[in-house]
């Protein structure tokens, strides 16, 4: 029997039906459920996403109001039972107002923040682009542990808010958590635009929690989930892939974020 997976719909989400797409293609039985379900339905899932988009018009701060929600108390509850919690660019906001990554003092206490794009210190507004990550200790999250530490992968960006501060007593390299960090094609992370696009701390892309339940995400891998998703622009092996493909004859073929949907997919089913 498929997983159930919960793609929870806030009010200003805009990514959730690619991203249960992307879901349903690569096993699940996915589904949209609104910010305000009863408890009963939120809990009978699996694994949930917060998808993209921009809940709440982005007031006060991207994500800062959908942490506050009810709704927020049941995600709680099953990030506590272990159950896997990905949050994708608004999520991944929103995972960061509610402290459940890193959650380095399993107090649910807020640690990080996601502040607005700079380039070179200057403000730089609304990003939209492609880039490149690596994955920093893979195998301690279970929707990364399908990848490894040496894949150079290519992600959309899509954010006005992306760039990760973190208080003063954490260094993210220190901790015991995986992280994606932006780096360019040939692999180097180069703290300065345009390898850093955002002007993030420590070239950080996306964060875990300790546990390795959680990951908070700022680019879209719903959005490189199918190799004619990825553009033929691009200095990469998957472009040079999706050429030789085409040159066949079309067809729907996994791109480089498969492996997040079916690492996680793995991790449930060895555990029954």
């Amino acid at each position: 029997m498929s997983k159930k997976l919960a793609v929870i719909q806030f009010p200003g989400s805009n990514c959730e039906y690619e991203t249960v797409y992307a879901a349903n293609q690569f096993g699940f039985d996915a589904e949209i459920i609104p910010w305000n379900c009863s408890e009963d339905l939120f809990m009978s899932f699996d694994v949930y996403i917060l998808p993209g988009g921009f809940s709440f018009q982005d007031r006060v701060r991207a994500g800062a109001v959908s942490a506050k929600l009810p709704v927020m108390s049941y995600l709680e509850k099953v990030c506590d039972e272990g159950r896997p919690i990905l949050g994708i660019c608004n999520g991944c906001q929103i995972l960061s107002e509610s402290g459940l990554v890193p959650d380095i003092s399993d107090s649910h206490k807020i640690e990080i923040a996601l502040a607005p794009n700079t380039k070179n210190n200057d403000s730089f507004g609304f990003m939209c682009e492609w880039v490149f990550v690596k994955v920093d200790n893979p195998g301690a999250n279970v929707f990364t542990r399908s990848f490894n530490s040496n894949d150079v992968i290519p992600i959309p960006i899509n954010h006005g808010e992306g760039r990760f501060i973190f208080s003063s007593d954490i260094d993210p390299s220190t901790l015991p958590v995986t992280t994606l960090k932006y780096c360019n094609s040939k692999g180097e992370v180069i703290e300065s635009y345009p390898t850093n696009p955002n002007g993030t701390s420590y070239n950080i892309a996306a964060i875990s929690n300790k546990k390795g339940n959680v990951l908070a995400i700022m680019p879209h891998p719903e959005r490189a989930s199918f190799l004619h998703q990825i553009p033929h622009s691009i200095d990469s092996e998957w472009s040079l892939k999706k050429q030789a493909k085409f040159k066949s004859g079309y067809t729907t073929t996994s791109g480089p974020w498969e492996k997040l949907f079916t690492s996680v997919k793995e991790s449930l089913e060895s555990c029954v």
